[in-house]
């Protein structure tokens, strides 16, 4: 028998509230909580128990779709600052964590009950402890004020606060999140007021700490030339799930000022006067040998190739075009304009031959074929065609799409355009389809990430000498700026210790 259905108001639920009464609402239960962060009533959709067990469950999924960097030395570095953090908070009994996942994308995130990311990609621009320190207490922050767990109610029924359970394409949509590889936009966005008062108590939870909250406008700072400069790889970068830092940087100034009028305040007598700390020298020693951009064991680009280690494989996009590794999808672009290709897994391949394959599947996501025909690339088993239909974004488009029999599994390359363009750019497809190769165990175990080398600046030194000299072009001068503090129209000190990017 269905459950009733009980309708209510944003205004009896906090009428409710303001009494104290709870009403139960089929499975969800509308209560007021104390926030413990700001000591103030509010509408609270979840109790803290709720709040645990939905990160306990949702970080497996975390671990899961974004991998969890293989360095324990420098995993339990970030974890035990991020537990000194939250043991000074509001709520230190929550069972924290801290786990740096292993996506190259500049970012960090929370869920509910004190499960707090961050990623391999911003800790090389990041400048010390501090900073860190910073990074990490604004996510305790979101956690504190359940920020995190009003952003899972919000999310109405996800599976997960970052929507993660949706991160897969479906194998009989391959085009249904076309261009967003990875979480790409499913993160969810913090409110500015939210952000603020975030920053704020990571400012008291830095300082409480003893790291310097200066570290805080300055990481700040220095995310927000990130952006100018960056480029989305699967996992959004700060600013597409935190509003832009320099308002932030005045805002967050006086909460900082507090904090250092707080610590000159006069010692108890016999106690040594309070000091922050930077740790500089320490965090370089920790970046040395960091993995920068695409892990081989989740494929890497190389200029225009991509190559997967694991999977064994390589393949050729056209020359000059943007190629994005993302968690299920790699996706090159031509740059500023639509035409796009990708390349992904298929998942549940049914058929009995790679033909009945690519037609089910391509026919299943809405797309006639033209043409095609069984073939073989590079020696592997493939159906070629071509096909017609309608995408968003895009309009009408033509697509040439190649199915791939690559190790028991079904490898789908395919490049598409609107249909006013597809006829230039048909050869251009056909090239990169071609490309598609095994690779050999010798070339898989010859593949090595970039990595992070720290570098003592020379007299006369420039970033773009330094990019080129020492760090043989892999990253652009502006990059290497911004990674080491600087703005991009600065340039580095005689004698100054630097992190910089060499090739694997």
């Amino acid at each position: 028998m269905p459950n009733k259905a009980v309708t209510f108001t944003p205004r009896a639920a906090l009428k409710g509230c303001a009494t104290g009464l709870a009403v139960s609402i089929t499975v969800l239960a509308i209560a007021c909580a104390t926030n413990p962060a700001t000591g103030k009533r509010e509408f609270s959709l979840m109790s803290e128990d709720q709040e645990i067990q939905i990160g306990q469950s949702q970080d497996a999924e975390v671990r899961k779709e974004m991998g969890v960097y293989g360095d324990r030395a420098l995993q339990q570095y970030v974890s035990d600052i991020g537990l000194r953090l939250a043991q000074l908070s509001e709520r230190p009994n929550l069972p924290w964590h801290f786990t740096i996942v292993d996506v190259p994308a500049i970012n960090a995130f929370a869920l509910p009950g004190g499960y707090i990311y961050i990623t391999r990609g911003i800790l090389p621009f990041l400048q010390d402890e501090a900073q860190l320190a910073g990074v990490l207490g604004h996510e305790i922050g979101h956690v504190t004020a359940r920020h995190a767990s009003q952003q899972y109610s919000r999310s109405t029924g996800a599976q997960l606060g970052l929507i993660l359970g949706s991160i897969f394409v479906p194998a009989t949509r391959p085009f249904a999140q076309l261009g967003e590889s990875g979480l790409g936009l499913l993160m969810l966005k913090y409110s500015r007021d939210d952000e603020a008062q975030a920053d704020g108590l990571g400012v008291k939870y830095v300082a409480r700490a003893g790291w310097d909250p200066d570290g805080i406008p300055q990481m700040l700072t220095t995310l927000g030339r990130i952006e100018e400069a960056s480029d989305n790889k699967g996992v959004p970068n700060w600013l597409q799930t935190h509003p832009a830092a320099e308002d932030r940087v005045q805002r967050v100034q006086v909460a900082v000022r507090d904090a250092e009028r707080g610590a000159e305040s006069p010692a108890p007598p016999g106690s040594p006067a309070p000091r922050f700390r930077v740790e500089h020298d320490e965090y370089l020693k920790r970046m040395d040998g960091i993995v920068y951009g695409d892990n081989p064991d989740q494929g890497v680009v190389r200029g225009a190739t991509f190559l997967h280690a694991n999977l064994r494989f390589a393949i050729e996009f056209p020359p000059g075009w943007d190629v994005t590794n993302g968690q299920t999808q790699v996706v090159a672009r031509e740059p500023g304009e639509q035409p796009v290709m990708l390349l992904q897994v298929i998942q549940r391949a049914t058929g009995r031959t790679v033909q009945e394959v690519a037609l089910r599947q391509m026919e299943g996501a809405g797309f006639r074929p033209l043409s095609g025909g069984r073939t073989t690339i590079n020696g592997l088993d493939a159906f070629v065609g071509t096909y017609e239909g309608t995408l968003q974004d895009f309009g009408r488009a033509g697509i040439r799409a190649a199915h791939i029999v690559h190790e028991r599994s079904v490898f789908l390359l395919a490049g598409i355009a609107p249909e006013r363009t597809y006829q230039r750019l048909e050869p251009i497809f056909g090239k990169s389809l071609d490309s598609f190769r095994p690779i050999t165990r010798a070339e898989a175990e010859s593949i090595h990430p970039n990595r992070i080398d720290l570098y003592t600046a020379r007299p006369g030194d420039t970033w773009q000498a330094i990019a080129e000299r020492a760090g043989k072009g892999v990253v652009k001068a502006s990059t290497l700026a911004i990674m080491n503090g600087h703005a991009v129209n600065d340039q580095p000190r005689a004698g100054e210790r630097l992190k910089i990017v060499v090739a694997g």
